[in-house]
Formats: structure tokens, C-alpha cells, sequence
């Protein structure tokens, strides 16, 4: 592992951990075993080191969403399944998702980091557009927005919500439900 993803991942567990406060590079040289003032030298300040642990973080969750769309693109059928394994390896790293809460909330503070955070966030709406598009969605920009914003909200619900981790089957079924509604009764079960 190179230097960089050693102090993002040290990153993105110290903001799981303890939170934006801490998150200082003391903290980081620590956390990834470095010597004093590692961090720093390769980040040398707060928003350098929020923008390489944003971007490790986009570089992870992309992994997992490029993972799930190897191979032809799926079928409206097989839709629902795919997104719910993307959706519960999401919710199995439950450290990746609290630091990216992190994140968001800073970002609504520093018009620098929001730039970074919106332009991660198109990566994930963008392929989710598409494969709507795919599947005949009479309007996928609107629907891959909502779709986005269903999954975000099942992971915040199970993870910083009221709520519990929803079994596979339930996310399943539910994106079945989502996904009917948008694509107008196109069969989305199997």
C-alpha cells in the first residue's frame, strides 16, 4: 500500500472513530504506525488531507459499485439483486460509510470540499442513470437521482438512523418495489 491510501485509510478510521475533531495529522501519523510529521508532508493542511481522504473513499466505493457491473450490462430482471449486494457491502463497512457521513457534513461547511464531495457524488449517479436508461426509464435522470437517494437512505437509516441492517432479501424486495415504480411494471423479479 502506498503512503497515500496508508494515511487515507488511517483517515477514514480516525473519522469513523472519533469524528471530524479527530482528525488531526498527529492522529493519522499515529493511526497508520508513521513517523511524526509523515502526514503532513504529504498533506499539509486540513483540506489536503479531507480531499485525499474523500478521494481514497470515492476510489473504495467505486470499486464496489465497477465490481458489480463487470460483465454485460445486467437485465431490468437481475437489476434489483445487483443493487442490493452493492447496497449491503456498503452497510458491512460500516467504517467507509460513518467516515463518508463525516464528510458530507463537512462539506456543507467548506465550499472547497463540497466541489470534491459533488463531483465523487456524479460518479455514483452518473452509472446509476445509466443503467436506467438501460432499463427504458421514461426519465433516468430523475429516477437515478431517486435511486441514489433510496439507497443513501437505507444505509443512513441502518447505520446512524433508527432503524437495523436490513437482510439482503429485504433490500432485494424493496428495490423490486422502487424499481416497478419507475420502470412502469417492467418485470424486475425473477
Amino acid at each position: 500500500m502506498k503512503r497515500s491510501e496508508a494515511v487515507a485509510e488511517a483517515a477514514i478510521t480516525l473519522l469513523a472513530e472519533r469524528g471530524m475533531r479527530g482528525l488531526t495529522h498527529r492522529a493519522v501519523d499515529e493511526a497508520a504506525g508513521l513517523p511524526p510529521g509523515s502526514t503532513s508532508n504529504l498533506a499539509r493542511t486540513r483540506a489536503a488531507l479531507l480531499e485525499l481522504t474523500l478521494s481514497r473513499l470515492t476510489a473504495l466505493e467505486e470499486q464496489v459499485f465497477a465490481g458489480a457491473l463487470v460483465g454485460e450490462p445486467p437485465t431490468v430482471a437481475e437489476l434489483p439483486d445487483l443493487l442490493a449486494r452493492v447496497l449491503q457491502v456498503q452497510l458491512h463497512d460500516r467504517r467507509r460509510t460513518l467516515a463518508r457521513y463525516e464528510l458530507a457534513l463537512e462539506a456543507t461547511r467548506r465550499p472547497e470540499l463540497r466541489r470534491i464531495y459533488d463531483r465523487a457524488g456524479r460518479r455514483f449517479r452518473d452509472p446509476a442513470v445509466a443503467l436506467l436508461a438501460a432499463a427504458g426509464s421514461a426519465d433516468p435522470a430523475r429516477h437515478g437521482r431517486r435511486l441514489v437517494a433510496y439507497g443513501e437512505g437505507i444505509m443512513f437509516d441502518a447505520i446512524a438512523g433508527a432503524g437495523t441492517e436490513p437482510s439482503l432479501d429485504e433490500i432485494r424486495e424493496a428495490l423490486r418495489e422502487l424499481l416497478a415504480g419507475m420502470l412502469g411494471g417492467q418485470q424486475t423479479s425473477r
